[in-house]
């Protein structure tokens, strides 16, 4: 299952790019929703490619863990993540174009494929609200799009 969001945002790449790579201020919105966050690579002083992250939270009534890695990491062109949970893997690529010296367009790719036959049943039971589901993810990354132009970037 894929999803995937362009938006065009109004500051350049490098600004864009920045916001990205707050990873702490990721880490520490997370918290806020109840999710419990812990940076695992040997490194956590440095941003670069081989960052993890280990979280736990509750999903459908069952407490769920899932293992986070930055695969990729180009400035200021894009980032690859993995994660895998409960029998799904997912990928989250973000590449950003400079169109101008002010103007960035940013692609968000999400994919997600099963493992086991529990995480192929609760992809099935996503493809029936894949509609919704695209529009919401559609709705925060230009959300997010929208508060980086504004100045003050909320957390996806």
């Amino acid at each position: 299952m894929q999803f995937s969001s362009k938006e065009d945002i109004d500051a350049p790449v490098d600004t864009v790019f920045a916001a990205l790579s707050e990873f702490e201020a990721f880490e520490r919105s997370a918290i806020r929703r109840g999710i419990e966050v812990r940076r695992v690579d040997e490194d956590l002083n440095t941003i670069r490619a081989g960052m993890a992250w280990d979280a736990a939270f509750d999903l459908r009534g069952k407490r769920r863990d899932l293992h986070l890695k930055l695969c990729d990491y180009e400035a200021p062109s894009n980032m690859r993540f993995e994660s895998e949970s409960f029998g799904l893997i997912g990928t989250l690529t973000i590449d950003l174009v400079a169109l101008s010296p002010k103007r960035t367009r940013m692609g968000m790719v999400l994919h997600l494929a099963p493992k086991t036959l529990s995480a192929r049943l609760f992809l099935q039971s996503l493809k029936l609200a894949k509609s919704n589901l695209t529009k919401r993810f559609k709705q925060k990354t230009a959300d997010f799009a929208k508060s980086i132009e504004t100045g003050r970037p909320r957390r996806l």
